[in-house]
């Protein structure tokens, strides 16, 4: 079996510093540098994709780190960087319906859960969810509780706050590292 090659770079963001990889297929991983540290980082996409990732560039990481600007500025809503995600038949099912969620738009475990003809699964969706590598790509900060609180986000919960007040309109919010799971956010209908 041929070795898949994986390169890494970091990336500069409003919300800090993130690591990206990609195959030469598409962009494999996205992750903020302190969830976890950037070693711990390469030993999980190191062990979901058997290849060490190593320092270097693609087309795919220069065309993910136009996209993310634009994102991050509030002028992109729509990623189209080719993407090479590994993960098990049910995580790649809730992958599908993140990636369907509209931008500025929630949905809740539950009803993801219920979308993928699983309505008891709720856990189950929120533990797909946390090994999704693909951060905003992959949009898991866009899965809420039922009655619009926080809840679960691998780069914490200020960042989940800000990516959903930035698309759900009224300009680049201001960064509020403090932002706790107490915090709702309104449901688009």
């Amino acid at each position: 079996m041929e070795e898949t090659i994986i390169v890494y770079r970091d990336f500069d963001s409003p919300l800090g510093e993130m690591i990206a990889g990609a195959t030469p297929k598409g962009v494999c991983f996205l992750e903020w540098h302190d969830r976890g540290g950037v070693e711990q980082i390469l030993r999980r996409v190191e062990k979901r994709h058997k290849s060490r990732p190593k320092p270097g560039n693609n087309a795919h990481l220069d065309q993910l780190e136009s996209e993310l600007a634009g994102y991050f500025s509030g002028t992109r809503t729509r990623f189209s960087t080719p993407t090479d995600v590994t993960g098990t038949p049910f995580e790649q099912t809730v992958w599908a319906h993140l990636l369907a969620i509209p931008y500025g738009q929630v949905r809740s475990y539950g009803e993801i859960a219920t979308a993928i003809g699983q309505s008891g699964a709720s856990r189950a969706v929120g533990r797909a969810n946390g090994a999704n590598y693909l951060s905003i790509v992959v949009p898991c900060h866009r899965v809420i509780e039922s009655n619009g609180g926080l809840r679960g986000y691998g780069g914490g919960l200020w960042r989940k706050k800000w990516l959903l007040e930035l698309e759900q309109g009224g300009g680049v919010p201001a960064v509020d590292m403090h932002a706790g799971a107490a915090s709702m956010v309104g449901r688009a209908p």
